[in-house]
């Protein structure tokens, strides 16, 4: 939780010297979880200590490390294993990659998801938008990881563009899922939102809310109250989806209630070109002034979310 302590500020017999209260300097982070950052990525090859320290410093607790194919699966688990208790892998084959599957991707996938340190299957679904894999050959890879996950028991990150029908029409023949279901990085609609909402998913929120200008996305989804904080988990998805706290369709009295200290760590350390971690403190801030909640709500509810969904100490 956390609190912009004021320092107290003393003056020294016979001397102009301003002696601050040690207290000034303790101010105690949001509890964060980051549910999504691409640390394999490989704009993070060259200091990824450093990136990982910030985030620890701006009170990103965990970060879970999502997968795209099975070589990033295998790295995400080397580097979980690197750092323990902060890294967490997943493993997957995204759409796009759907068309690498070889037979043995199965086994291999569930050698990987069986290790402790692999908290979901993913990122798996449909992405229509882009033809980078065949329509076919993304519903086969995607049916086979969502059996992945309910033989191994452990939850599964979805991603869903352009596909929403084929996508639903999927999940509902695997129903009961019996398992968390995520929906990775959400950029959807609104309708879409609900459609997954009523079958009990969970929406991954990134910085793309301070992009959403569309009225009927994860905007409207937060005003209507219709996406509640049981079911909300944050994400920076790093380095992308740099949250752009001064965007012009964000409200001045939104932007006013931002604290300096987290506009720090965003400032400081992230771009448009490479967000990380760190900037996680800014989204909380940004989605608690949506929904009229406290920062410091928002980000124990969500991290509690993670640990509870992930099975995180």
């Amino acid at each position: 939780m956390h609190t912009d302590t004021k320092g107290i500020m003393a003056f020294q017999p016979n001397s102009t010297v301003k002696v601050l209260d040690p207290i000034r300097e303790n101010y105690d982070n949001y509890l964060l979880i980051d549910v999504g950052s691409n640390m394999v990525n490989k704009k993070f090859s060259r200091d990824l200590e450093s990136v990982l320290q910030r985030a620890k410093d701006s009170g990103v607790q965990k970060i879970i490390v999502p997968c795209t194919s099975l070589r990033t699966s295998k790295e995400a688990l080397r580097l979980a294993r690197i750092y323990p208790g902060a890294l967490y892998s997943t493993a997957g084959i995204h759409p796009h990659e759907a068309k690498s599957w070889e037979d043995n991707y199965y086994d291999e996938l569930r050698d990987i998801a069986k290790n402790p340190e692999c908290v979901a299957i993913g990122i798996c679904g449909l992405d229509y938008n882009k033809d980078f894999s065949s329509p076919d050959i993304q519903r086969k890879v995607f049916e086979l990881q969502i059996s992945l996950a309910k033989e191994i028991k452990k939850p599964i990150m979805l991603h869903q563009k352009g596909a929403h029908e084929d996508f639903l029409r999927i999940i509902k023949t695997h129903l009961p899922l019996e398992l968390p279901a995520i929906l990775h990085s959400f950029t959807g609609s609104f309708e879409e939102a609900t459609d997954y909402i009523n079958l009990g998913m969970y929406i991954g929120i990134t910085g793309g809310l301070c992009k959403d200008s569309s009225g009927s996305g994860i905007k409207k989804l937060l005003s209507a109250g219709t996406l509640t904080l049981d079911r909300i988990l944050v994400q920076s998805d790093s380095p992308f989806m740099y949250p752009n706290a001064r965007a012009a369709n964000l409200t001045d009295a939104l932007k006013s209630s931002l604290t300096q200290r987290s506009l720090g760590f965003l400032q400081r350390y992230c771009t448009f070109h490479r967000n990380e971690p760190c900037s996680l403190p800014i989204l909380v801030e940004l989605l608690a002034g949506f929904i009229a909640k406290k920062p410091d709500e928002v980000a124990l509810a969500t991290s509690i979310n993670a640990l509870k969904i992930f099975g995180m100490s």
